[in-house]
């Protein structure tokens, strides 16, 4: 799992080099890591500053209220977004916070203002710019030395099930003012934008 991890891109035959099998053998194996979930999708790491892709920001953002209706609505918008990059549902002051890419503080703006403000039940957007990456891992932290536990493929970084049951509070939550504010932190060195 970690040379792959490391590098999805080996053939059979150097990953079965590399962890001291034959192939067939590890073949199965990889094979089994992938009908068991462990091994999700191979993909490409791309880089960013390449692209053009030069502002990262975080925002978080609260709802009118959390019910089921209106978080699934929020599911499926930020779904169609392709700027966002991941989406959590949190506990704490906001209900969502997302991590977004965008080329420009322009692209940003328009992010926020015509696309994540328009949400239905959105009340409250906040954003913080990153000024620069420091760390940024794909590798998940398993130790050669210790045993796998593998659970149900049902893990929290696949896509919600929509027929599943709701795992939140599904009652009526106090609405908050009442009025959207979008608060933005615009400190930015265009030169170590975040990436």
């Amino acid at each position: 799992m970690n040379e792959l991890q490391q590098n999805a891109s080996l053939t059979n035959v150097e990953l079965a080099s590399r962890v001291n099998l034959s192939p067939s053998p590890c073949l199965v194996r990889v094979r089994t890591l992938e009908k068991l979930g462990v091994i999700d999708r191979r993909i490409a790491v791309l880089d960013p500053a390449v692209l053009g892709i030069g502002v990262t920001a975080f925002i978080q953002v609260k709802l009118e209220r959390q019910v089921q209706l209106s978080l699934e609505n929020f599911t499926r918008s930020i779904d169609r977004l392709s700027q966002v990059m991941e989406c959590y549902l949190m506990t704490g002051d906001s209900d969502y916070l997302l991590r977004v890419m965008v080329s420009d503080i322009a692209a940003l703006e328009d992010l926020i203002v015509n696309k994540l403000s328009r949400i239905q039940g959105v009340t409250s957007i906040r954003s913080n710019l990153a000024l620069k990456r420091i760390s940024h891992k794909t590798v998940l932290p398993i130790d050669a030395n210790l045993p796998v536990q593998i659970k149900s493929s049902h893990s929290s970084s696949r896509r919600i099930d929509r027929s599943a049951e709701p795992q939140y509070d599904a009652r009526p939550q106090p609405r908050f003012d009442g009025s959207m504010s979008i608060e933005t932190s615009r400190a930015l060195d265009h030169n170590t934008a975040g990436l």
